[in-house]
């Protein structure tokens, strides 16, 4: 099978079986999923859940949020992985967005990479999520499952398997097929003990394949 053929074949499955994958993170506008994406860092989805409604209640914009210190934003993080230096770039993010954007999310990519907190993996969620525009978020999930099914070959940084991703999806499908490799690489493509005997691509599947020899 060529790499080719392994996109088309995985790309008809996943528009079949999952047309409109979305996040997980729950929010209701960019401002919401921001923060959200920045709590996410090396952390759950479940647990960025679960703290945000409560920190978003207090500081529901970007002008609430740039009012307060580090420490305010501290006590409504502290369940999540770096909790200090998240606080930080919160209130960061936010002041610059009230004095640079007139406290709006940018929908330009330099301009969401200049935020504090804001790399270009979360600028790629913002990007493909809110303005639907086709930039690839490569996190774990999207790094492992994309070399382990042989979307890439031996991919060795996010940045590579990114570009390989957009070069080979086509940019309509892009934002959505973030969330396939996320989605499978969670509950499917697993690190330790992928279900390959519950996958609807292991045929496809370029580990499957070699393992099967």
């Amino acid at each position: 099978m060529t790499q080719k053929q392994r996109y088309e074949a995985i790309i008809k499955y996943f528009v079949e079986h999952n047309p409109n994958a979305a996040s997980e993170l729950n929010y209701h506008n960019a401002f919401e999923l921001l923060v959200a994406v920045i709590l996410s860092a090396q952390c759950t989805d479940k647990r960025v859940n679960m703290v945000t409604p409560a920190l978003l209640k207090a500081f529901p914009t970007a002008q609430k949020m740039a009012e307060q210190t580090p420490d305010e934003i501290y006590e409504y993080v502290k369940s999540v992985s770096y909790p200090n230096s998240k606080a930080q770039h919160l209130v960061d993010m936010a002041r610059k967005l009230v004095s640079d954007y007139g406290g709006e999310v940018p929908d330009d990519y330099d301009a969401l990479l200049s935020l504090p907190g804001v790399g270009r993996k979360t600028a790629n969620v913002i990007s493909a999520v809110i303005y639907n525009k086709p930039t690839m978020a490569v996190d774990t999930h999207v790094f492992r499952v994309s070399n382990r099914i042989g979307l890439t070959n031996h991919s060795k940084t996010p940045l590579s398997t990114e570009k390989t991703l957009t070069k080979n999806i086509p940019a309509d499908l892009i934002p959505v097929a973030h969330h396939w490799l996320i989605l499978h690489g969670r509950y499917i493509c697993t690190a330790r003990n992928p279900k390959c005997g519950e996958c609807g691509i292991s045929a496809y599947c370029k580990k499957y394949s070699e393992d099967a020899k």
